[in-house]
């Protein structure tokens, strides 16, 4: 007995070096401590009444209780082990057991070695959880595009006004306290997104990269941290030996994470629907921001050369006409937009700093707004580029029917098509703009763009999402302009046509008789195309159906979709089977031997397969023969040879009246029959 009271009250002892690791923990494991206390006292006392020699009723029933609750005790941590216990991530299994080998300070009471593993695993799971918090945000994201919308802003203020402020001293003292806080608001932004640019992941072998020692440490390696650490050095707190007028001088690195404003610009002509007329809003900023800063540049020279000192520069502020601010600021303006835009009709420079400052804002100005001119120029072409390839399309085709004498009717009416597509924006290629996708890209367009319409062809619903995505990038968009028939009574079908927008008429015969009229999501055409054996109207068309107004359909040539069945040939089965139920309850289907068709395509079958047999057969008996035909060949030419070589080195010799030795052909002789 004494046995397990000594190693109970021994591990329920507490050193001063346990003292001190338990001051660390945190609240999860003081609860967890708590526990294990708890626990070690119930076993105390389990053991003690075990080991006790009385039999009283009570005592027994108090063991009993304890057992119980440890039992429980234990079945509540496996639970928590087990929720805790979290499958990583995708991107984490990737990244690997890095930061698993992390270890668990000991628990204060380690009295069985299942209960540690537990508070180690519970903290373990608390840490990662942790690291799960922390947010990485990816360039693609809504989020990161938002934050550079907040940080363009505090970079495009540094950009305008550090500069205005800086050359007008009376707009910088008149405004001391509102340009404090906006500077220093600025501040803040550009210190978040130094934590932000921290806490952006990039694409590594198409994966987006999270870990977030990583991402500081690619960060750290980069040019632009330097470029950010030095724009929010406190280089402005020098206005304190300065003066307050210097301030915005003192702020001009600032001026270093002007690339945040470019990437935003990217981002922006990126995601908007209207990309040209973005490119040139963007131009006509950079315009005017270089006319503002040359404005100030100015102004400030005039103020070093002396204000009034000549007629170059900018006159003196003791002249009431130009002594106001908003006028200094509006006359510069004007004198910088006259210069850089090389209209000129500005006062003539006397001193040779004027010249060459002249000189060098006039470079200046041809160089950038002869590229800007271009851009704007080469913009404009790429915004008229669809209007002149259609409108060359048209000038081609009525060239084309001028030339064969269209008759007139006839070429109004194409001249009218033409119109309605360029009208309703009609005139893009689809094909031809998917073309660049990859296929997966190019079915997922589609089957945003068709699948509804497809879906509501009879013999499509409940059809296989894969016979469907085949049949999405089969679809062709066809315009029919007003009183075109789209088919006649008596054709061949070859393709089953589905409404998208417009209205169609059957009509009898004589054009002008109205049966039925078809609206947006009717189809037609598609029980033609299957060929069902029985049918009473085979494959060809029983009504004249005709274009009321402008309509768009899809069209889907009877080609198309058997290569597409060729791949599902249990879905061919059952769009049969459809279409058959469909001309049986219409009555148009006509009691056939249906079994004999059957064993006719077997028996087809059959030929078919005994026919690849044969040619197969073939093939190999002409490749034996030609190679059987080659070794003969080789055997003979080298019969020749040796029978040359024979007849040279025999020695026999002909007689002198011109006759052969007897000797040498039987030689011969005897040599051709060793050979054969």
């Amino acid at each position: 007995m004494t046995g397990p009271l000594h190693d109970s009250h021994r591990l329920s002892v507490k050193t001063w070096t346990e003292e001190d690791s338990d001051r660390a923990d945190s609240t999860l494991s003081r609860g967890q401590s708590i526990c294990d206390d708890t626990s070690s006292e119930l076993q105390r006392m389990a053991a003690i009444e075990r080991n006790s020699q009385s039999s009283f009723q009570g005592r027994g029933a108090l063991s009993r209780i304890v057992s119980m609750v440890m039992t429980l005790r234990e079945w509540a941590q496996k639970s928590l082990a087990e929720e805790t216990e979290r499958p990583d991530s995708f991107l984490e299994r990737f990244r690997g057991p890095a930061n698993m080998d992390i270890q668990a300070p000991p628990s204060r009471f380690s009295h069985t070695h299942t209960g540690s593993e537990t508070e180690n695993e519970i903290r373990r799971s608390r840490r990662t959880r942790r690291k799960w918090k922390v947010v990485v945000l990816s360039p693609s994201d809504d989020a990161y595009y938002n934050w550079l919308i907040v940080i363009g802003a505090a970079v495009f203020y540094n950009f305008t006004l550090l500069v205005v402020r800086a050359c007008f001293d009376e707009l910088q003292m008149k405004n001391v306290q509102v340009w404090l806080v906006l500077d220093y608001i600025c501040d803040g932004v550009y210190i978040l997104d130094i934590a932000v640019r921290l806490h952006t992941g990039f694409l590594d072998q198409g994966l987006l990269v999270k870990d977030v020692r990583r991402l500081r440490e690619t960060y750290i390696r980069t040019l632009q941290c330097t470029l950010d650490i030095c724009s929010i050095l406190p280089t402005d707190l020098l206005y304190l030996i300065a003066g307050m007028s210097y301030t915005p001088l003192l702020r001009f690195n600032r001026l270093l994470r002007l690339s945040r404003l470019f990437e935003f610009f990217e981002r922006t002509e990126t995601r908007t629907s209207y990309p040209n007329a973005f490119r040139i809003c963007k131009l006509v900023l950079y315009i005017l921001v270089i006319i503002h800063w040359n404005a100030c540049v100015y102004y400030s020279f005039s103020k070093v050369l002396g204000l009034g000192s000549d007629s170059w520069v900018y006159p003196n502020a003791s002249d009431p006409e130009f002594g106001s601010l908003a006028r200094s600021y509006i006359y510069c303006l004007y004198w910088s937009t006259l210069t850089l835009t090389t209209i000129g009709e500005t006062p003539p420079p006397v001193r040779d700093e004027e010249y060459l400052f002249l000189i060098f804002d006039f470079l200046v100005g041809v160089l950038i707004f002869a590229s800007i001119v271009g851009n704007v120029g080469s913009m404009i072409s790429n915004m008229n580029a669809t209007r002149a390839g259609f409108q060359t399309r048209v000038d081609a085709l009525k060239h084309y029917m001028h030339f064969r004498h269209v008759s007139k009717v006839l070429e109004q009416r194409v001249i009218r098509w033409f119109d309605y597509l360029w009208t309703n924006q009609k005139t893009i290629d689809e094909q031809e703009v998917l073309r660049s996708l990859p296929n997966k890209l190019r079915a997922e367009i589609a089957i945003n763009v068709h699948l509804d319409t497809l879906k509501k062809v009879r013999i499509f619903q409940d059809c296989e999402a894969g016979l469907l995505v085949e049949l999405v990038l089969k679809l062709r968009p066809q315009v029919f302009s007003p009183g075109d028939y789209i088919c006649r009574k008596g054709d061949v079908g070859k393709e089953m046509y589905i409404i998208k927008e417009g209205h169609l008429a059957v009509v009898g015969d004589d054009g002008v008789t109205q049966f039925a009229v078809l609206t947006a999501g009717s189809c037609f055409g598609e029980i033609s195309i299957l060929n069902i054996s029985g049918s009473k109207m085979g494959n060809r068309r029983t009504a004249n159906i005709r274009s009321l107004g402008y309509s768009d359909l899809f069209c889907l040539s009877k080609q198309d979709l058997m290569e597409a069945l060729q791949e599902f040939p249990h879905a061919r089965a059952q769009l049969e089977q459809r279409g058959r139920d469909i001309l049986q309850k219409e009555g148009l289907l006509e009691e056939v031997n249906v079994s004999a068709g059957e064993e006719l395509e077997e028996k087809m079958e059959r030929l078919e397969t005994s026919l690849d047999r044969l040619q197969t057969c073939l093939a190999r008996l002409q490749s034996e023969f030609n190679s059987s035909q080659l070794r003969l060949k080789k055997r003979l030419t080298a019969l020749e040879h040796n029978i040359t070589t024979a007849a040279n080195g025999s020695g026999f010799l002909s007689d002198p009246d011109g006759s052969e030795s007897v000797s040498g052909c039987n030689f011969i002789r005897s040599e051709i029959n060793i050979r054969l």
